[in-house]
């Protein structure tokens, strides 16, 4: 019977990290919040130590900033952050598709479709996180078959300034029905070969979340500012 293997501090900062980005995905991290060092290692029972190192790698991400002798922040609300990620979200997605439909093979449509039936079923629930996710998925499996790993990667950071950063009941107001119809329309497009209306479809589409995002931020920014009055 082999023993079993000891952590090491990479380890620990590991779970640490996927810790402390569960809480920001379930808005027990919000914005504009001063995160305590004691409080996170209370609640991921662990030492302060691997918390500071994953904070450390988490503002390397952007998703916290640190402030001398004062400790680690999120940050407030950006709309012009949330525009410029939801723009080069549209530039990368949409100059893929070429390459994922020139490259995607029958078993990569296997794999597209699974990730849309996944998406319809998540939109119809009543939990918003489990939609969020299958969403994200859906537009990182059709930019993964297209091979490009550098502006995967790059949109897989996006993601995570979108729906760790931010909190998911302000992005995701989109209708579901307007939602569920682009994400259709976006397969069948593909799975014909049809790449000019699938880039048109896809551009359509992150620029029609985007304006409703930053409608509803500006909402939000007009309710508080109201209560100033």
């Amino acid at each position: 019977m082999g023993t079993k293997k000891k952590k090491t501090k990479e380890d620990f900062t590991h779970e640490a990290y996927m810790g402390i980005r569960r809480m920001f995905f379930l808005n027990e991290i919000i914005p504009g919040q001063k995160i305590s060092y004691g409080d996170l290692a209370q609640r991921l029972k662990m030492s302060t130590t691997p918390i500071i190192q994953a904070l450390k790698r988490l503002e390397f991400q952007g998703l916290v900033r640190h402030e001398p002798n004062r400790g680690y922040y999120t940050e407030n609300i950006s709309l012009k952050e949330i525009t410029e990620i939801y723009e080069f979200r549209e530039l990368i997605e949409v100059s893929l598709l070429p390459k994922t439909i020139a490259a995607i093979t029958k078993k990569g449509m296997k794999t597209l479709k699974k990730a849309l039936d996944n998406h319809l079923d998540a939109v119809r629930d009543i939990y918003l996180k489990d939609r969020l996710l299958k969403d994200m998925e859906f537009h990182l499996t059709l930019a993964t078959l297209s091979g490009n790993q550098l502006q995967i990667n790059t949109l897989k950071s996006l993601f995570d300034l979108l729906y760790l950063k931010y909190r998911g009941n302000i992005l995701f107001v989109t209708p579901m029905e307007t939602v569920d119809a682009e994400h259709i329309q976006l397969y069948e497009d593909i799975d014909a070969g049809n790449f000019e209306q699938a880039q048109k479809v896809l551009g359509q589409h992150i620029s029609n979340v985007k304006k409703h995002a930053i409608l509803s931020i500006e909402r939000i920014n007009r309710e508080k500012n109201s209560k100033f009055i």
